[in-house]
C-alpha cells in the first residue's frame, strides 16, 4: 500500500489523501483548500498532486466543504468512477455543493470587476451549479456498518464518526491480491465528534486496526465547556430575555443550527425558558434542517425516540424558517425579544453580518457564540472583546452583551482525541496525523507517543509513504 498526502497536511483544510492498494488508486475526501484567494484558487483548480482521470475510486467521509467541496471540479476534470458516501452525506452534498458553486460564482464576479480595471483577463469559477449536479450522479451510498467490496481485495465499511449528520470513519479491509493470507485494516478517522452530542450518536470505536490516518484539529487545545451544557445555555437565554433585546446566534448552517433547534425545543417544552420567537435566517440551514429529519439512523437514542413521539424534534410553534431576502430584512423591524440564528458561525459571511450591523451597537442585544472562531475572523475579534469592529464596509461600536457557550463544537478536543485513539483496538503499527496545523499535530503526536510505541508521524504535503 502507498499513501500520498495531497491536502490537509500541515493545515486543517483541503482534505485529500490518495491510497494505492492492489493496483487501484483510492482518493479519501476531495475538499476545497481555503486560504488567500489566489493561492487557494491555484491549488483547487489544478489538482497538483495527481491527475483526476487517474483515480479509480473516491470515498467521502462527510459533507463539510473542506472535505467534499472540490468533488464537482474532480469530476469535471475527468474523474468518472464512483463516489462512496453515507446516505445523509450525499443528501447534504446536494445542497452544500450547489451553495459552494453559487458562492464561487459570486466571488469570481466581484474579482473579475477588479481584474478588468487592472487590465487582467477574467477567471472562471472552479465549477458551476450544473457541475455540482452532475457530480452527484456518481454517488453510491451505503449505510453505517454495511461492508461493501469496492475493488479487488478491498472492502469498505462506514463507521459513525459522530461529527455531523452522516459523518463516517472510513474502514478498509485489505487482502493482498498476491497473497490471500495477508489481511490488514486501514482506518481514516475523518473528523471525529466529541461524543455526548445533543443529537448525534457517539463516535464508534473501530476494531483491530493496523494503520490509522487520524485528524488532529484540536491537538493541544481543550474546549471551554463539555458537551451537553444546556443549563449554561438556558441561563444565557434567560438573561438575554430580561434585557429585552434580540439574541443573535452566529451558527454554521449544517449541524450547529440543528443542534440549537433541538436544544431550544427541549427547553421550551420543559418550561426552562419562556417561549419566544425563533428565526433561522439561512436558506442553507433551512434545507439542511429538512434533511436531518430523513436520517434517523444517525441520531442518538433520545432524539430517535423523539422523532417518532414529537414528529419533528427540530421544529416548534415559535419557529420561523426564513429563506427569502425580503423575510430576512423584515427581521430588522422586530420589536422585543427574539432569537435569530444565522450563518456563518465565524461571522465572515452570510446574513449574520447584516444582523450584527443593525444590532451590535444596541446594549440590549446579546450576541451568543456557540462554537470556535478562528483567529483573525470577525467572530474572534468580537469574542476577544474588541469594542470597534468592521462590518460590511463600516465600523461599529460593540455595545451588545457578548456571551460564549462553547459546548456545541462538533470537533473532538485534545483529551477527546486521546480517548478516541485509545478506544481503537489493534496494533496500530503506523499512525499519520492530518487535518491540523503543524503545531497542533505535533502536540497531539507527542501526547500519543507517551502511551503508544509504534510510529506516529505528521503528514507532509506531497509526500508518499509505503507500508
Amino acid at each position: 500500500m502507498k499513501l500520498k498526502f495531497c491536502g490537509a497536511a500541515g493545515t486543517t483544510t483541503g482534505s485529500q489523501h490518495l491510497l494505492e492498494i492492489n493496483g487501484k488508486r483510492i482518493l479519501l475526501d476531495c475538499g476545497l483548500y481555503q486560504g488567500s484567494r489566489k493561492h487557494a484558487y491555484d491549488i483547487n483548480c489544478c489538482f497538483p498532486h495527481f491527475d483526476p482521470a487517474s483515480v479509480d475510486i473516491v470515498i467521502l467521509s462527510h459533507a463539510h466543504i473542506d472535505h467534499s467541496g472540490n468533488l464537482p471540479n474532480l469530476t469535471k476534470k475527468g474523474y468518472s468512477g464512483n463516489i462512496y458516501a453515507t446516505h445523509a452525506t450525499r443528501d447534504l452534498c446536494q445542497i452544500m455543493l450547489a451553495d459552494s458553486a453559487r458562492i464561487q460564482e459570486s466571488d469570481i464576479e466581484w474579482l473579475n470587476k477588479h481584474r478588468q480595471r487592472e487590465g487582467l483577463p477574467h477567471v472562471e469559477p472552479l465549477y458551476s451549479e450544473q457541475d455540482a449536479e452532475r457530480c452527484l450522479r456518481q454517488f453510491v451510498t451505503l449505510g453505517y456498518d454495511r461492508p461493501m467490496p469496492i475493488a479487488d481485495g478491498v472492502t469498505l465499511t462506514f463507521i459513525d464518526a459522530g461529527h455531523i449528520l452522516g459523518s463516517a470513519q472510513i474502514l478498509l479491509d485489505v487482502i493482498d491480491h498476491e497473497d490471500s493470507n495477508k489481511h490488514k485494516r486501514f482506518l481514516f478517522s475523518g473528523d471525529v465528534g466529541r461524543g455526548g452530542n445533543e443529537v448525534l450518536r457517539d463516535p464508534v470505536p473501530a476494531q483491530n486496526i493496523d494503520f490509522l490516518l487520524m485528524e488532529s484539529t484540536y491537538g493541544g487545545r481543550e474546549h471551554e465547556a463539555p458537551p451537553g451544557m444546556t443549563d449554561r445555555f438556558a441561563e444565557v437565554i434567560q438573561q438575554a430575555i430580561r434585557s429585552g433585546g434580540k439574541i443573535l446566534i452566529p451558527a454554521f448552517a449544517v449541524e450547529r443550527t440543528q443542534q440549537l433547534l433541538y436544544v431550544l425545543h427541549d427547553l421550551f417544552e420543559s418550561g426552562r425558558i419562556p417561549r419566544i420567537p425563533v428565526f433561522v435566517d439561512s436558506p442553507l440551514a433551512v434545507s439542511a434542517t429538512e434533511i436531518y429529519r430523513l436520517h434517523p439512523d444517525a441520531f442518538n437514542d433520545e432524539v430517535y425516540e423523539d422523532l417518532f413521539q414529537k414528529q419533528n424534534p427540530f421544529g416548534f410553534e415559535q419557529l420561523t424558517l426564513v429563506r427569502s431576502v425580503t423575510g430576512s430584512k423584515a427581521l430588522n423591524d422586530i420589536k422585543g425579544t427574539a432569537i435569530i440564528i444565522a450563518a456563518s458561525g465565524m461571522c465572515e459571511a452570510g446574513r449574520i453580518l447584516h444582523h450584527l450591523k443593525n444590532n451590535i451597537s444596541n446594549p440590549k442585544t446579546t450576541v451568543l457564540f456557540v462554537g470556535y472562531c478562528a483567529d483573525n475572523t470577525l467572530g474572534r475579534r468580537i469574542r476577544d472583546g474588541e469594542r470597534d469592529v468592521p462590518i460590511l464596509g463600516g465600523r461599529y461600536q460593540v455595545r451588545a452583551r457578548i456571551e460564549i457557550v462553547d459546548s456545541f463544537s462538533g470537533h473532538a478536543d485534545h483529551s477527546e482525541l486521546l480517548g478516541y485513539f485509545s478506544r481503537i483496538t489493534g496494533p496500530k503499527t503506523h499512525t499519520w496525523l492530518v487535518h491540523g496545523e503543524t503545531e497542533r499535530s505535533t502536540i497531539l503526536r507527542d501526547a500519543l507517543a507517551e502511551h503508544h510505541h509504534h510510529p506516529i508521524d505528521l503528514a507532509e504535503l506531497g509526500n508518499t509513504v509505503e507500508f
